[in-house]
């Protein structure tokens, strides 16, 4: 079975930029810094009612009736409510499970932040820390983690697989993206010690979680690696270790394409697309699943200027002229569609993908800065006509 899925990112790890709201009256840029921005009883009440609200069972409805078979849903660490003062969300991820098998779709069930983080980005939970790794008592309590997660869900019929760990940030990609600049502490002392998940942990770290999970797991569920910003860093690790039923899980985005050189133009993004995801995907899949966990069709053509690797918003920048939309409605589409249709070719060359995300409630029309954001929101680019359907049922 081809997966055919879609992340629902922000649900129960909040990105700020996916929904401002939420962090209303705050200078909290990440999910760590929020609850201690806010008054408990606050923010207890503003996240009960997002995850009530965010996703419910008529969104599990509409994924299934577009023909997707299977949900990347982000878990934070603290999902069983044992650390204070985050409010854990176990029963939210209950109910999801009772949705996906009422409704024919599988969970894949990914643990996206972690303590102290595994990449310093706001996505991993605490902006401008990266120290997890290094932290043995933290480790120990991520495998103990994800054993009462194989424990609990591990014959379920609704689980497709476990994802140990979300974007590790190995040495290139820390150096690349240089989170610390990026994504800057809010307490400089907390970012001492600051450094990349380095190969060998992450080796180590992903065999270790293997025998914690596989004993409690069905035959027939996935653990999923992904694969440190490197996919053609694995086939060694593959070939040397004794492992069932685990695959690998790469996130490639237009936006860091960019950043390696991409064209930014139809024709550039399309060749980009077939010289390096589609043959990228063919190279490794001879050896192991692969999967695109994330993507999307965000592109900085279709915002109307460069946006530095998605920087442009983080920077206080204007999207295109700063006036309004660049393209007309038929023009977006001219742009989108075929990149859509190029990619999903791609990752056929795997065995499946994840769209990052399936909304996001960030006001593109009236928050300026915001043009061209609409294309990582799946239920937006179905809508315009900019995800192809069609397509989907076909792979």
């Amino acid at each position: 079975m081809k997966v055919k899925g879609v992340n629902l990112g922000n649900w129960l790890v909040l990105e700020k930029w996916m929904n401002p709201a939420l962090f209303a009256g705050t200078d909290a840029e990440d999910e760590y810094w929020l609850p201690r921005r806010l008054d408990p009883a606050v923010y207890e009440a503003r996240i009960r009612m997002h995850r009530s609200e965010y996703i419910t069972e008529r969104d599990f409805v509409t994924i299934s009736s577009w023909g997707f078979n299977t949900v990347r849903i982000p878990v934070p660490y603290f999902i069983f409510g044992d650390r204070k003062p985050f409010i854990g969300c176990i029963e939210e991820l209950d109910r999801a499970f009772a949705w996906a098998e009422k409704y024919g779709i599988k969970i894949l069930i990914d643990l996206h932040s972690v303590p102290d983080s595994q990449n310093g980005s706001d996505n991993g939970g605490l902006s401008g820390v990266c120290k997890w790794a290094q932290e043995p008592e933290e480790v120990s309590f991520v495998l103990d983690l994800l054993e009462k997660l194989a424990e609990r869900y591990g014959h379920r019929p609704g689980l497709w697989g476990i994802q140990p760990l979300n974007e590790p940030a190995t040495p290139e990609i820390y150096k690349l993206f240089d989170f610390e600049h990026r994504y800057p502490a809010v307490d400089p002392k907390m970012a001492e010690g600051n450094a990349p998940v380095s190969w060998e942990f992450l080796y180590q770290f992903y065999l270790d979680a293997y025998e914690r999970m596989r004993p409690h797991l069905a035959e027939d569920k996935v653990i999923l690696f992904h694969d440190g910003f490197d996919i053609h860093h694995w086939k060694d690790f593959f070939a040397n270790a004794d492992l069932k039923n685990v695959a690998l899980d790469t996130h490639q985005y237009l936006m860091m394409a960019e950043m390696f050189g991409c064209e930014q133009t139809v024709d550039g993004y399309l060749h980009y697309i077939r010289e390096h995801y589609a043959k990228d995907m063919e190279e490794v899949q001879q050896y192991v699943d692969v999967y695109c966990g994330e993507w999307c069709l965000f592109n900085s053509l279709a915002t109307g200027k460069d946006t530095h690797g998605g920087q442009s918003v983080l920077n206080g920048e204007q999207g295109g002229s700063g006036e309004g939309e660049v393209f007309t409605p038929e023009e977006k589409r001219k742009i989108y569609l075929p990149i859509a249709k190029a990619q999903l070719e791609a990752w056929g060359k795997g065995s499946g993908f994840f769209y990052w995300s399936y909304k996001l409630l960030t006001d593109t029309v009236n928050t300026p800065g915001w043009i061209g954001w609409d294309s990582w929101d799946l239920g937006r680019c179905v809508d315009f006509g900019w995800f192809p359907l069609d397509t989907l049922k076909d792979m």
